[in-house]
C-alpha cells in the first residue's frame, strides 16, 4: 500500500482542548486496469492534511467539488480507512482501533449526517426502527425507554412523534434530514460530521435546518465538522474554516481571519464570488477568475497542486510543494508567497 508523503505538521502539540485532531491524514484509492485488475495508479483524494477542532465549536471545510472534503470527513470517522497519518479523538489515536471496538466506543461518540436525505435512510425501515438502531447497538435504555427517547428526539427536531411508524418515502426532503439529525443525536455523541447536510434542500428549508443545528449545539454541547461548498452557509455556522483544494489543505484559520484577511490565492478566488453585505445592500468583491480546469487527483501537478490555476504562481511553485505554516496565531497557509 502506498503511504502518504510526509508533510510538515501545522497543528500545535496535541492538547486536551482538541476534541478531534487530524495529523497528515491521507486517503488514496487504487486505480485498477487490465483484465487482471492490477493497480496502475492512485487517486489522492486526501493527501496529507492536518487540522483540529475544539470542543463546542464548529469547523467548516470548504472547497470545490472533488477537492476531497467529503472523503476527509468519512476518513475521520473511519468509514474509509486512512492510507496514512493519524486521527486523534480526545487525545487518543483511533486510526487503527479494531472495528469491533470502534463500533462500540468511538462511533457512539462520533456520528454523521449525510448529504442525501433520500439515500441515507433505509426505505424498508420505519422512522422508529431507524432511530432505534443506534440505541439498540449501544445498548442504551430498555425497550420502553427507547420508545420514549425516539419520541423525545422527533419532537426536538420538529417532527410529530406520532409519525414514528411511517416510512421515509412519506416525508419531504427537509423532514428526512430532520430524521437523520435525530438518528445522529440518539447515541449522545460529542462530535457530529455534517457532510453537505443542507445542499440538497430548498433555501428556506436550509435555513430551518441550520437554525435547528445551532439550537441543538447549544442545548447538547455538540461539536460539528460542517462540510460544504457554500461559503455563505459556512460563514454563518462556523467558528473555524479549512479550505481544501485537490486533496490538500490550502488555508486553515478562524472564520474572521479567513473571510476578512484570506492569505491563499485560492481562498481569495473562492471568496471573490460571494457577495458581502454593505451599507447599500449586497456588494461584490473584485472577481478573481481561475483559468483552466481542476486537475485530476489521480495525476496531480508537481509542486503546489494549485500552481496550474494560480494567478500568482512562481517557478518555485511548479517544483516544490509548500508546507502548511502558521503565519499568526492559529492561521495556517500552504503557499510560497509567504516566507
Amino acid at each position: 500500500m502506498t503511504t502518504a508523503p510526509e508533510q510538515q505538521q501545522h497543528t500545535k502539540q496535541s492538547g486536551t482542548n482538541y476534541l478531534l485532531e487530524a495529523v497528515n491524514v491521507a486517503k488514496y484509492f487504487p486505480v485498477k486496469s487490465g483484465i487482471f485488475q492490477r493497480t496502475s495508479g492512485q487517486i489522492k483524494a486526501v493527501d496529507g492534511i492536518s487540522l483540529f477542532v475544539k470542543k463546542g465549536e464548529t469547523l467548516g471545510i470548504v472547497g470545490e467539488s472533488g477537492c476531497g472534503k467529503s472523503t476527509a470527513g468519512r476518513t475521520f470517522i473511519r468509514l474509509y480507512e486512512p492510507t496514512g497519518g493519524k486521527v486523534l479523538f480526545k487525545g487518543k489515536d483511533i486510526s487503527h482501533v479494531p472495528e469491533r471496538i470502534l463500533a462500540r466506543t468511538v462511533r457512539k461518540n462520533i456520528q454523521m449526517i449525510f448529504q442525501d436525505p433520500y439515500a441515507s435512510l433505509n426505505p424498508r425501515k420505519t422512522v422508529k426502527s431507524i432511530i432505534n438502531e443506534p440505541l439498540e447497538t449501544h445498548q442504551l435504555y430498555n425497550r420502553r425507554g427507547r420508545i420514549e427517547k425516539i419520541s423525545e428526539l422527533l419532537d426536538r427536531v420538529g417532527l410529530n412523534p406520532s409519525l414514528m411508524n411511517r416510512y421515509p418515502h412519506e416525508f419531504s426532503g427537509g423532514q428526512r434530514q430532520r430524521i437523520g439529525i435525530a438518528r445522529a443525536l440518539a447515541s449522545h455523541p460529542d462530535l457530529i460530521i455534517a457532510d453537505e447536510a443542507v445542499s440538497a434542500l430548498d433555501v428556506s428549508i436550509q435555513a430551518q435546518i441550520i437554525n435547528l443545528m445551532e439550537e441543538l449545539q447549544k442545548e447538547f454541547g455538540l461539536t460539528y465538522i460542517f462540510i460544504s461548498h457554500d461559503l455563505s452557509v459556512v460563514r454563518h455556522i462556523s467558528d473555524r474554516v479549512a479550505v481544501m483544494y485537490l486533496g490538500k489543505m490550502m488555508e486553515f484559520a478562524k472564520k474572521k481571519d479567513v473571510y476578512e484577511e484570506p492569505l491563499h490565492p485560492y481562498t481569495r478566488a473562492l471568496l471573490s464570488a460571494v457577495p458581502v453585505p454593505g451599507k447599500d445592500g449586497m456588494q461584490q468583491r473584485e472577481r478573481i477568475i481561475l483559468k483552466g480546469e481542476l486537475p485530476s487527483p489521480s495525476n496531480p501537478p508537481a509542486g503546489c497542486v494549485f500552481h496550474t490555476r494560480c494567478p500568482a504562481a512562481m517557478e518555485l511553485c511548479r517544483k516544490v510543494s509548500p508546507d502548511c505554516q502558521e503565519m499568526k496565531e492559529e492561521h495556517f497557509v500552504a503557499c510560497h508567497l509567504y516566507p
